[in-house]
């Protein structure tokens, strides 16, 4: 059975493209346009992976997080990882929870396979 992804971005570029690229890789995806999107669909849906936009309109990106139980979670900012927003998110024993937009293709299937298989 094919691992899920969820992608939570407002930006509906990155939905599409990365959705693309993971559905070539034999990954199903859920998309959400922002974090209360994104809990509202975790009530039925139960992926593998979340990759979070860490800057949406809505309940704040760090607020969604911590209502998130059991799912692994990679942040997809165009922020640097040092930035003191960036810092705050990421847990710090977890670093490569984190990929730096733009990204290419081979980063983001790299990630997704460290993360899922």
């Amino acid at each position: 059975m094919a691992k899920t992804v969820m992608i939570v971005d407002d930006e509906r570029d990155i939905r599409d493209l990365v959705k693309i690229v993971l559905e070539k890789n034999k990954y199903a995806v859920i998309t959400a346009t922002d974090g209360d999107d994104c809990l509202g669909k975790l009530k039925t849906a139960k992926p593998n992976l979340i990759l979070m936009d860490m800057r949406m309109p809505g309940t704040p990106v760090k607020e969604v997080t911590r209502r998130i139980k059991g799912t692994k979670i990679v942040y997809l900012s165009g922020m640097s990882s040092t930035d003191s927003d960036t810092k705050r998110l990421i847990n710090p024993s977890h670093p490569s929870n984190f990929l730096q937009k733009p990204f290419g293709i081979d980063e983001l299937l790299k990630m997704v396979k460290s993360k899922i298989g």
